[in-house]
């Protein structure tokens, strides 16, 4: 669909290196390779649907790795995920219709809103549960939002999805990142599938930068362990601020 030199696609490869790496340590890896996709020159809705690749991969490895590990919550997962799955199937589709500086001004703000978000301190509540068996009313209107957002953007959902499973359900950290990955897994299914049905996915830049960001997240994983987060999160406030201000650039805002 798109014609690109071959420094281009090494370009493609670093960079979804840079935000796997950037997904392991600190989260929010689609804060960068979306907006990267259509200062690339991508339309909005063949970026948005060709970052979906990285997306469905990353996720699937990631839920395969907690079941491998034996840590799972089956039930609850795969009930959660349902819940969003109609909201992603809509956002997905209102996010093909939507026009093009449109959709990259919401890039913009939801990209601000991440890069402020990430110094907002943590919680420190303690009593948190490993699993409910009961979902309170208002998690039902609260997941479908949640799928609405991931179809139509999916930028930041990792944080969106913490927080309210956090604030909602009172579940443990741990278990709360091992239904999110499973959460984004399932709805990004559907998702996808508009997204080639509508002819809005490039593949091939697609999967350099999802085998990017696998690679980025493999070495990452030790080196994580021994970085400083909040350097880590700093960097990532950066780039985002930088490519923030290159998409509003490229609009002619600034």
């Amino acid at each position: 669909m798109f014609e690109y030199q071959f420094t281009d696609y090494l370009l493609l490869f670093l960079f979804g290196n840079f935000a796997g790496f950037i997904n392991v340590v600190a989260g929010g890896g689609s804060t960068l390779t979306l907006p990267f996709l259509i200062l690339m020159g991508m339309d909005t809705s063949v970026a948005n649907g060709t970052n979906r690749i990285g997306i469905l991969t990353q996720t699937m490895a990631a839920s395969l790795s907690f079941r491998k590990s034996n840590f799972k919550d089956t039930n609850l997962s795969f009930k959660l995920a349902m819940l969003t799955v109609p909201g992603a199937i809509l956002g997905a589709f209102y996010s093909t219709k939507i026009e093009e500086e449109s959709f990259q001004l919401i890039v913009v703000i939801v990209m601000v809103g991440v890069a402020i978000s990430l110094f907002f301190p943590k919680s420190k509540k303690k009593e948190y549960v490993d699993t409910i068996k009961k979902l309170p009313i208002i998690a039902y209107p609260l997941m479908l939002l949640l799928g609405f957002y991931a179809g139509f953007i999916q930028v930041g959902i990792g944080f969106l999805i913490i927080a309210i499973l956090n604030a909602v359900l009172n579940l443990n950290i741990k278990r709360v990142n091992m239904h999110k990955v499973f959460i984004v897994f399932i709805n990004t299914i559907p998702t996808l599938i508009i997204f080639i049905i509508t002819d809005n996915v490039d593949w091939v830049t697609g999967i350099i930068l999802s085998i990017g960001a696998s690679l980025g997240a493999w070495w990452s994983a030790k080196l994580s362990l021994k970085m400083d987060e909040k350097f880590v999160r700093l960097m990532l406030f950066i780039a985002i601020t930088a490519m923030a201000i290159k998409l509003l650039s490229k609009m002619g805002i600034l």
